[in-house]
This record gives C-alpha cells, structure tokens and sequence, in this order.
C-alpha cells in the first residue's frame, strides 16, 4: 500500500493543499491532516510563548534576588529579560489572542523560571553567595503589566 503524501513529503504536502485551497478543489483536500497541522501551529505560538516567558521570569527573578552578583552577570540577565520580552510582545502584537494565553500560563511558566533561577544559581562560582532556596517566592511576584514594562528588571529587595 502507499503511504499518503503528507507522510512521504511534507514540504509538496504543503504546497498541493495550498493549490488545492487557491482553487477550490476542497473535496481533495486531506481534511484530517490540514486539520492536524492547523492544532499543531497554534500549539507551537504557545509553546514559543510560553518558553519566552520561563526564561523572562527567570532572569527578573535573578536578578531580584542575586542582586549582589557582579555587574557582568547582571548585564548578561539584563540582555535576557530585554530579548525574551521582546520575542513575547512581538508574538503577542502578531497574534493578539495570545494575550489572554498569556495570563493563564503565567503561574506554570513561573514555576518552571523559579527552577531554573534556583538551579542556575546552585551552579555559580567564585565567590557568589548562593541563595536560599526560600529566598525565591513560590507565587510569581510579578504582575503581567510589570512583566511587560520595558523598564522594570525586578522588585527591590
């Protein structure tokens, strides 16, 4: 038996559903594909989304909490923070209806920044005082407005 198009040769599956759809030939699209590739690109927007705003979160909570590190290590939580709110506005201004995604994945995407802010501080050399492990709130501390704000780099300790 053959194996359908869209298992042989995903790049002319595209394009034949694409020509099929410019010339209304709907009845030979493979309707349960397309269907499976349209689930999948709103998954991989909030999975981007979602990434972006882990390691945000982790970085505005580094540099919170460490806040004695030295300025080299700052610089390099600055310049991710600046990135990764740059990538999450620039899909959000994209794909408006993110935006409320946004708000519900906050607290998971918190809960994984905060292990990674944990772990990445277990690994610091020379000298750098290594946190407490209740020094990081359990509860994003941040609101979706101060996450968002070009000028904000985490709450004074």
């Amino acid at each position: 038996m053959t194996k359908p198009l869209y298992e042989t040769d995903f790049n002319l599956w595209i394009e034949t559903t694409i020509n099929q759809l410019k010339n209304n030939q709907f009845e030979s699209l493979d309707i349960h594909n397309l269907i499976d590739e349209l689930k999948d690109l709103g998954k991989s927007d909030k999975n981007a989304l979602e990434s972006n705003l882990m390691i945000l979160l982790a970085h505005l909570l580094k540099l919170t909490i460490q806040n004695d590190v030295p300025e080299m290590m700052k610089t390099s939580w600055y310049n991710s923070v600046i990135e990764h709110r740059k990538r999450i506005k620039k899909q959000i201004q994209k794909i408006p209806s993110l935006k409320p995604y946004l708000e519900t994945i906050v607290n998971e995407a918190y809960t994984d920044g905060r292990d990674i802010a944990i772990r990445e501080s277990k690994l610091a050399k020379h000298g750098i005082s290594i946190p407490d492990e209740s020094a990081y709130p359990e509860n994003c501390p941040f609101t979706i407005e101060q996450i968002l704000d070009e000028d904000f780099y985490g709450l004074e300790p």
